[in-house]
């Protein structure tokens, strides 16, 4: 008997791919979106998953945002911010216009580039700079809006400075936090929010609880690197399957 439109196998699937991915986001504070986005793209429409995966990164986000708040670099978040505010409601009318097929293959182009440009280290030279911060939060909402996968576009930009890990981490849950309220009420606007959308939420919620509990305890205690390595060989080898998806 299908629960929320999803088989007992897909059901299973979810809950895994959810629980897994939100063990590495408790831990390394990115991944979640991107990891359920092209898990769950697989048997469902990006249309459907996006704006689920919007809902559970706000309710993560005010889940660890106490945690974090005194670590926010409040400056760029506030540029992030503003870059984001512009760009987001282009990635949603894109989520809510470009066919299923095309979207697919959006997506997993994108996170893939990402994931490429992170793991190979890359820099923009003075990255501090307003503009660049601009850009970045520019990138990121198209990211967000379209795909609910724009923090890999910060990471990306994060590699250009000297931040350190934990004050990283706390201006991504920031970042996350609003521009996913922002992009959500897009989604919604644009119809993309059903029934199902909640449902599904609050199915996923256990897991997502547990696995942001589990990876934020080991945060600290042991070397971020190792987890982001294999973080970055999965969203790789996800988004390959997913264009593969697309166009077979």
């Amino acid at each position: 008997m299908d629960i929320a439109g999803l088989s007992p196998f897909e059901l299973t699937y979810a809950l895994i791919v959810v629980f897994l991915a939100a063990i590495i986001r408790g831990y390394t504070g990115f991944g979640f979106s991107a990891l359920v986005v092209l898990g769950l793209s697989l048997w469902l429409t990006p249309a459907e998953v996006v704006p689920m995966v919007l809902l559970l990164e706000i309710v993560a986000s005010t889940h660890m945002l106490p945690s974090v708040w005194r670590h926010i670099d409040w400056y760029r978040l506030g540029w992030l911010l503003l870059g984001s505010a512009f760009s987001i409601p282009l990635g949603v009318y894109l989520l809510a216009s470009l066919p299923e097929t095309e979207m697919r293959i959006l997506i997993s182009t994108l996170i893939l580039a990402a994931s490429i440009l992170i793991g190979l280290g890359f820099s923009i030279r003075d990255g501090n700079g307003r503009g660049w911060i601009l850009t970045a939060g520019a990138v990121s909402g198209t990211m967000t809006g379209a795909a609910a996968t724009g923090g890999l576009a910060v990471v990306v930009f994060f590699l250009s400075t000297s931040l350190n890990p934990a004050v990283s981490r706390a201006t991504l849950v920031a970042l996350f936090l609003a521009t996913d309220i922002y992009s959500a009420s897009l989604a919604g606007s644009h119809g993309l929010v059903a029934v199902d959308t909640f449902v599904r939420g609050g199915i996923f919620l256990i897991p997502l609880f547990i696995g942001i509990s589990l990876g934020s305890r080991q945060f600290g205690r042991s070397r971020v690197s190792s987890l982001r390595r294999f973080t970055l060989t999965l969203l790789i080898v996800l988004s390959v399957l997913g264009l593969l998806r697309a166009i077979y």
